[in-house]
């Protein structure tokens, strides 16, 4: 979940790739989803407390708002994170689901 500042809530995929506040990041939109990737000449990182924060014109590009729920893919042997948010998600899955039916 993003919060206000755009902030991802959740922090155990940024432990589970050994990232800290001192991690650089790379953030770039592709397609509707956002990736975030360990940078050493990365211009963002984590906040003290271990979250990912998605700049501004990040989360505009992929649609966000605060509040919304995005699904987290960390891809460990690359050290990227790929943000799938609500959009995608639906641009994905409603086409599959049978006719009628809701999530």
């Amino acid at each position: 979940m993003l919060d206000d500042c755009g902030r991802v809530a959740d922090r155990h995929m940024t432990a589970a790739l050994n990232w800290t506040a001192a991690t650089r990041l790379n953030i770039r939109e592709h397609d509707g989803l956002l990736a975030v990737t360990a940078d050493p000449h990365g211009v963002f990182k984590l906040t003290k407390q271990g979250h990912v924060r998605l700049p501004a014109d990040a989360g505009q590009a992929g649609h966000l708002s605060s509040g919304d729920r995005v699904l987290l893919v960390a891809h460990l042997d690359r050290q990227t994170v790929t943000v799938f948010p609500p959009v995608t998600l639906d641009r994905l899955v409603l086409p599959v689901l049978p006719e009628g039916e809701d999530l």
